[in-house]
């Protein structure tokens, strides 16, 4: 029986990221219609295909690689990308190529993003409709520490709070846990405040748990009534969102950010942690998926307008120069420009998916009771909310 009843889970993992991937790619796919664009082939995944069928004239198909999807416009993606989406492509860059206004350009690149917006807007308002008890996260306040500990050694007691790590402000034990995962294990400075108001600085080094790579100081936070919440923050559509999109930022501040770099570069998880993430999401709460799928689509809504080649941002990057310099940027140099940053994010991913697959087998091979540690400490392309009340 429990076999079945992780099947469905599954499922519904399935179901929950081909959705995030389909609305995205489905916004690209009207708009590009509606211009009057051809269209060749709607995909969800990538290579070769389990599944297609041609319909006036567009091929629509599963594929083998669930690692993402894509629309197939040739007057608008660049030659690069044919590799990746399984065609050809041209001998010569840009042969056989329209032209079309930059404008249309932007409209469909940004048309996929939107799409993910929208659906994430559409969940935050079924969220709201809730009980309030499914919202709410921890403050910073410390109920107890563990014997050995960072956090023990330094002195901190119960009902301290951690107002800040590494001069980062936090407000709340989620936030406070990103920080320390990106601190790492090096010497930082945690602003504590004690239970008169009086505020002192302490120096930790977090310790890093060997088999699940999180780090931690050792402190115990107060538990929630009805249990932790991953991805239900707040009740307000718009606070949800809005701390959607913070955690993504604060990731992507610590990849641009020199002394944080290397220590979020190795936070960060790929597909196979997003799956996880799902999964677990939803066997702890169905509305807790949900709003695990709300934070995905808007991660994916902001990842794909980075102005990086072969996304969404880079196709209205070149767009953007073609209107304000009134020329185009060679088609030759798109294409090597889009097939160079190609290859490298295939190679990020390969990385991300064989480290998420290391993780993975430790925890359920070598220490299988680190899986709750590693559930609610890791930060993911995207900060994976925690749900442990310990850290």
């Amino acid at each position: 029986m429990e076999i079945l009843v992780t099947i469905g889970y599954i499922a519904i993992c399935i179901v929950f990221f081909s959705l995030a991937i389909a609305i995205h790619e489905f916004g690209h796919f009207i708009v590009a219609l509606k211009l009057g664009l051809k269209v060749d082939r709607f995909s969800i995944g990538f290579g070769p295909a389990i599944w297609k069928k041609t319909w006036k004239g567009v091929e629509y198909r599963i594929s083998w690689i669930p690692l993402g999807g894509y629309v197939m416009i040739p007057d608008v993606d660049p030659e690069g990308t044919k590799k990746l989406e399984g065609g050809a492509g041209n001998d010569k860059p840009g042969a056989g190529k329209k032209e079309i206004s930059p404008w249309k350009e932007i409209a469909v690149a940004v048309a996929g993003p939107g799409m993910n917006i929208l659906l994430a807007v559409v969940l935050a308002f079924i969220l709201s409709a809730l009980s309030a008890d499914k919202f709410g996260e921890l403050t910073c306040e410390v109920t107890d520490t563990l014997k050995g500990m960072p956090a023990e050694k330094a002195g901190v007691k119960e009902g301290d709070t951690i107002v800040s790590v590494a001069g980062k402000k936090v407000n709340t034990w989620s936030q406070m846990q990103v920080e320390v995962q990106i601190a790492g294990g090096k010497e930082t400075e945690f602003v504590i405040r004690d239970k008169s108001g009086a505020e002192r600085t302490v120096v930790m080094t977090p310790d890093q748990d060997k088999v699940t790579g999180v780090f931690a100081i050792g402190a115990l936070s107060l538990p929630m009534e009805n249990g932790l919440r991953h991805w239900l923050p707040a009740r307000s559509p718009l606070k949800q969102l809005l701390w959607d999109a913070g955690s993504i930022f604060r990731v992507l501040k610590g990849l641009v950010t020199p002394k944080e770099t290397k220590n979020t570069a190795k936070a960060l998880g790929g597909p196979l942690m997003i799956v996880e993430g799902i999964y677990k999401s939803v066997r702890h709460d169905f509305w807790d998926g949900i709003g695990f799928l709300r934070f995905l689509n808007v991660n994916l809504a902001v990842l794909n307008l980075l102005p990086i080649p072969v996304l969404d941002g880079g196709l209205i990057m070149f767009a953007l120069i073609a209107l304000i310099f009134r020329r185009r940027v060679p088609e030759k140099i798109v294409a090597a420009v889009s097939t160079a940053f190609m290859f490298v994010l295939l190679g990020v991913m390969a990385i991300l998916i064989f480290r998420d697959a290391q993780r993975s087998w430790r925890i359920h091979t070598y220490k299988p009771e680190a899986a709750e540690a590693a559930e609610t400490n890791t930060v993911t392309t995207v900060t994976n909310e925690t749900s442990n009340t310990s850290n």
